[in-house]
Order: structure tokens, then C-alpha cells, then sequence
């Protein structure tokens, strides 16, 4: 049985890697103004992170509709594909996973939907984890099953330089009261198991906010090996330095290709941001 896997474009996995491992991306929309353009698709990461920073106004962003999702599921029925894995960002914070249930519906091959309850990175992880049970010739029951495994077992931390693109966007979820502006004060977030923003800690300046990031992580490896993948804001720098505190926490981790925000994850996580997914490995 050939399985067809769909993803959307905010596993910031990126057209070029998907296209190579025969995964088929929706993308999510990204508005300034009157100017729409798909994520990853029309505008990468670099073009966003410059256009916010000169942009008088903030960007929106918008779902795929079921119809982009029809069309994603009948091409690769057409293909040959005898059933589908689709899977997406947390539904809690996006009604992507809400198009794509409508268009399994009418879909010719059986779709079987996988909300990973995570966003970026994170969510990368999990279309990777589809990957590899795909390629060692897992049937799509078996394909679902690693992709939520492996759901279930990520999570996802990050340092946002501000919370004004959070707050305003909409998607502050349980950090929506916390005080962050005062002090140089830097939030430290995580997506929790319900697939929402919530707080984790708050510390004095980025270099604190990066140390208690990676001895949290440390703590959650108990010793255990981890699979980690870092994200950053067009901050390679930023990604290095978390990096270099993971390692000096004394994780013992195998570090995947870190990962550029895209548009759509980038409207709310704004510049400056940094984080960690990661899971234990098997």
C-alpha cells in the first residue's frame, strides 16, 4: 500500500526538504495589507522577518481552505496513493486541522488526521517521525501511529523577545496576563499537552532566559539520549547560544538541522525568538 503524507506549511520544514522526502505541504497564508502570499511558498523566512521590521502594520494570517486540501488529497489519489496521513498544527491554535477534517470527507482514499497539538519545529519532528515509518514500510495505521507517538512525547519551549506579536495576534493563549515588559523581563513559553500557548517561567534578559530554558531540559532528559531540533527568528546566533547552553547542561542529545520560523509561525513568535523542541529517543 502506497501512503500519501500532507503536512501544512507551519512545520517550517520547508518546500525544498518535503519535496525530497515525497511529503505534499499546504500552505497557510500570510497578509500584509491588501498583499497575500503563501507560506514558504511565496515569501521565505528572510523576506518575512525584513518586511516586519519595516511594516507599519502587522500581518494576519489565514487557514487553507478544505477545497487546497481536497485538491492535495485527489493529486495524490491520482498518484497513487491508497490512503493518506495528514498532519498538522495544534487545532487550538489554527483551524487548518478544521479544513483539512472537511476535506477527508470527500477525499477518494481514506485520510487519517493527526493533530500533533504542536507548531513549528515541534511539529516538524512529527511529519519526520511519519517519514521514517512511511520509508521502512509501515502501512498507514503504522504511519499515524509513530506520527502520534511522537506527538505525544515532543515538546516545544521558546524565548520570545517580546509578547506584543502574541498579544496582538491572538494566540497568547494561557501567557496573555504575563507581565513582560518591565524589567528586560524575557518569557519562556510552551506549547502544553491541550496544544496552547501557556507560561513556563520568566527570566532577567536573554542570556538567564536560554539557562534556565536548557536546565529545564536537562531535568526533563533524566539522563535519557534526546532527539532536540532548535528554531530561531532569522537568528542563527540565537540558536547557537541555546544550543551551547543545552550541551553545557550536560544533555546528551542528537541535534536535528535547526529550523527557520516561516511566515505564519513568525507573525505571532515575532524577532528575537528562539526555542527547543525535542523528545526522547527510542
Amino acid at each position: 500500500m502506497r501512503v500519501g503524507i500532507v503536512c501544512d506549511s507551519t512545520c517550517d520544514l520547508g518546500p525544498t526538504w518535503l519535496a525530497a522526502h515525497d511529503v505534499t505541504m499546504v500552505p497557510l497564508k500570510v497578509l500584509f495589507g491588501d498583499d497575500t502570499y503563501r507560506d514558504w511558498v511565496d515569501m521565505q523566512p528572510e523576506e518575512f522577518f525584513a518586511r516586519l521590521a519595516s511594516s507599519p502594520v502587522l500581518p494576519k494570517t489565514s487557514q487553507p481552505s478544505p477545497a487546497e486540501f481536497e485538491d492535495a488529497y485527489r493529486t495524490l489519489a491520482e498518484s497513487g496513493a491508497e490512503e493518506i496521513v495528514s498532519i498538522h498544527l495544534s487545532a487550538a491554535l489554527s483551524g487548518t486541522f478544521g479544513s483539512a477534517s472537511i476535506a477527508a470527507e470527500n477525499s477518494p482514499v481514506p485520510v487519517r488526521l493527526v493533530d500533533s497539538r504542536l507548531v513549528s519545529t515541534a511539529c516538524g519532528l512529527v511529519v519526520k517521525a511519519a517519514v521514517e515509518a512511511r520509508d521502512a514500510g509501515q502501512d498507514a495505521a503504522g504511519v499515524q501511529a509513530a506520527a502520534e507517538r511522537t506527538a505525544a512525547n515532543t515538546q516545544l519551549f521558546f524565548v520570545l523577545d517580546t509578547l506584543e506579536y502574541l498579544v496582538r495576534g491572538g494566540r497568547a493563549g494561557k501567557a496573555q496576563g504575563l507581565a513582560a515588559a518591565l524589567l528586560d523581563i524575557k518569557p519562556v513559553l510552551r506549547i502544553d499537552e491541550t496544544g496552547v500557548v501557556a507560561p513556563f517561567k520568566r527570566a532577567r534578559g536573554l542570556k538567564r532566559a536560554l539557562a534556565e530554558l536548557a536546565a529545564h531540559v536537562a531535568e526533563d532528559a533524566a539522563g535519557r539520549k534526546l532527539r532536540i531540533a532548535l528554531l530561531h527568528a532569522c537568528r542563527p546566533q540565537l540558536a547557537a547560544e541555546l544550543g551551547e547552553a543545552i550541551a553545557a547542561a550536560g544533555v546528551d542529545f542528537v541535534r536535528e538541522d535547526d529550523v527557520l520560523l516561516g511566515a505564519v509561525i513568525g507573525t505571532y513568535a515575532g524577532p528575537g525568538a528562539v526555542g527547543v523542541a525535542y523528545l526522547p529517543l527510542d
